[in-house]
């Protein structure tokens, strides 16, 4: 009990005290008091007690307690024996029920140091199986699906996560780890699905709990929930619908299309899918933010656009009507006059991957010459877009020192196009590639060209004439 109030004191000392010398010894005390094994049993007395801390919040003196644990189960963890650890993994499960309805921060901590202890016993029982059925339990009582779903939130990032160069798991372990939990796949998706059909009196309850099972559902698509789900059944997925619901809330976006990426790039199958749905993205969700300048939700349908056609070129290139509105989707974000060149950046990769397949299929087949003169016209209308886009503004003009002062962003906007603009020469082939730098530009030799689009299509060409030198290509 006086190491406890000790304990307290520094804490408030060290966050409150006026007088710097004061917070410095009230760390150092706290720093070496959190390397004594007592420090095991008075952090989790802390958080399985009421005793009332007079002296400091009881917040800031309970998540000090749950950071001490959650630091020496990742550092100590593996030197204690499996009657502490079982002691130790009881007070962990009694602190996430008494702290279920927060606060949050709390909660997280808590629910961190148990994920990490369960990581470390892993070898040495069930307790995966132990934790899951408390967690079931643990849904009956009052604010317990909060509780449970924050713990279903950290338990798969400490698998994707846990990378510390001084982490004590080993590979097998931590392969033992990921199978048994996901073997309890088909339950939290349940579970989540539940979650998001629960409906609130309040919009801004609602949205929270939306992006916590969406940041949960973000967690298990890391760890490869999925992986042994087919994608027949993913596509027919009722979370999948709640995945595209939530791209319609401004809160959730984000979220949802995080989600959605990582799904692309986890499993093969996911491209297709959400392929099929390129229609719903463009018309319900893109044009309108095109037409409001809305450059977050352009911004994170380009990335996500981008990543569906880079996993699956081949399926760019059979030109299916679905195909063919993905590539006028990223036209359009790629022309979206924004004021930096972040949304048509996020676009290179995926137009290069899909030149590259197109260029790297049979040069004297009759497929190659079909897919080219199919996308030969969408590589045009991309240089077009590119050349206004690689343009710099006026402000970027020094009259006085006839200097041109390139913003950063542009700088680097132009060096990963470069690549690009080859493969777009190649595709289009030379004689095109220069009639559309000079000559589309300007109809008549009377016509004089603005200095900032002669600088662009100037910078094209010695970009694409460079390399093509330097790698002895020739189109």
């Amino acid at each position: 009990m006086e190491l406890t109030m000790k304990v307290a004191e520094a804490v408030h000392v060290l966050n409150h005290d006026t007088q710097s010398c004061n917070r410095v010894a009230a760390n150092q005390w706290l720093v070496q008091f959190q390397q004594t094994h007592a420090a095991w049993d008075v952090a989790t007395n802390i958080l399985t007690s009421d005793l009332r801390h007079p002296l400091a919040s009881d917040f800031e003196v309970e998540f000090f307690a749950a950071q001490i644990l959650k630091r020496k189960i990742q550092n100590e963890g593996y030197l204690l024996q499996s009657g502490p650890k079982d002691a130790l993994l009881n007070a962990l499960l009694l602190a996430v029920k008494r702290f279920s309805s927060g606060p949050p921060q709390l909660l997280t901590q808590i629910c961190l140091a148990l994920s990490a202890l369960v990581l470390q016993v892993v070898a040495h029982g069930n307790p995966i199986e132990q934790l899951f059925y408390s967690l079931r339990s643990l849904q009956s009582e009052d604010n317990g699906n909060i509780a449970v779903l924050e713990m279903l939130t950290v338990l798969p990032e400490e698998v994707v996560d846990n990378q510390r160069i001084d982490s004590k798991i080993n590979s097998l372990h931590k392969s033992h780890y990921t199978q048994e939990l996901l073997s309890h796949t088909p339950m939290v998706l349940e579970f989540l699905l539940r979650q998001s059909e629960i409906n609130f009196d309040g919009s801004v309850q609602q949205n929270e709990r939306n992006r916590k099972i969406l940041r949960c559902l973000l967690s298990w698509v890391r760890a490869g929930c999925f992986s042994e789900i087919s994608p027949g059944t993913l596509a027919a997925h009722p979370l999948l619908n709640f995945l595209f619901n939530s791209l319609q809330d401004s809160t959730s976006f984000d979220f949802a299309i995080e989600v959605l990426v990582e799904l692309v790039t986890k499993h093969e199958g996911v491209p297709q899918i959400l392929l099929c749905r390129v229609h719903y993205l463009k018309e319900v969700l893109l044009f309108p933010a095109l037409n409001r300048g809305d450059m977050k939700v352009i911004g994170g349908l380009a990335c996500l656009l981008s990543e569906i056609g880079q996993a699956g070129p081949s399926l760019i290139v059979e030109a299916s009507a679905e195909a063919l509105v993905l590539t006028d989707a990223l036209l359009s974000c790629v022309a979206f006059p924004s004021e930096d060149w972040e949304i048509a950046d996020s676009t290179l990769q995926f137009w290069s991957t899909l030149a590259s397949y197109i260029l790297g299929i049979d040069v004297d087949g009759t497929k190659r010459k079909h897919v080219e003169a199919i996308f030969s016209p969408v590589f045009s209308a991309l240089l077009d877009s590119l050349l206004i886009r690689s343009q710099v503004d006026d402000s970027t003009y020094n009259d006085e020192g006839r200097v041109i002062d390139f913003p950063d962003g542009l700088v680097h906007f132009r060096m990963n196009l470069v690549e690009l603009l080859v493969d777009i020469c190649h595709m289009l082939g030379s004689v095109i590639f220069m009639q559309k730098l000079f000559i589309g530009g300007c109809a008549s030799s009377n016509l004089s060209l603005p200095w900032k689009e002669m600088e662009s299509k100037l910078f094209a060409l010695n970009a694409v004439s460079t390399t093509c030198f330097f790698h002895g290509m020739f189109y």
